[in-house]
């Protein structure tokens, strides 16, 4: 057997959940994974404060969290109950939620943040990718597989 064939023939899938079980999953990693980001940002200098209307503003680390959770949560509760209806709606929704994140990095770099801070808080938009698509998909697998 070849090693191709043996790593293909092991390749992970992505298990079978129930719709709570998605939903809160893909928030607690997200926002863990986030949590890690902005530490790590910080120690690298990232201030993580930004100027509106001419008073400094901190976004760190409740906006990060504000930032992960509610668009989520919305977004992966919305797709989990329009299931019952159209299971179709999960495939929308792991290209649209992850098109939605990796769109939105440009407002945080046309934010007057610093670079590191700019750089951590864009990778906080990537970090929310895998998780739409592994809670979509598996919220389909065991719509699918019953």
């Amino acid at each position: 057997m070849s090693t191709a064939a043996t790593i293909a023939g092991t390749a992970a899938r992505i298990p079978a959940m129930n719709r709570p079980v998605a939903v809160f999953g893909a928030l607690g990693a997200a926002l863990l994974a986030n949590l890690v980001v902005w530490l790590i940002g910080a120690a690298a200098g990232g201030t993580f404060e930004t100027t509106n209307a001419g008073q400094v503003q901190s976004v760190a680390p409740g906006g990060i969290i504000t930032m992960t959770v509610v668009p989520m949560l919305i977004g992966l509760s919305a797709a989990a109950l329009l299931s019952y209806k159209w299971t179709g709606v999960l495939r929308v929704a792991a290209v649209t939620g992850p098109v939605l994140a990796v769109a939105t990095i440009g407002s945080t770099v046309s934010a007057d943040f610093d670079t590191a801070s700019t750089i951590a808080l864009s990778i906080t938009h990537l970090t929310l990718v895998p998780a739409i698509v592994v809670a979509t998909e598996g919220m389909r697998r065991k719509l699918i597989e019953g």
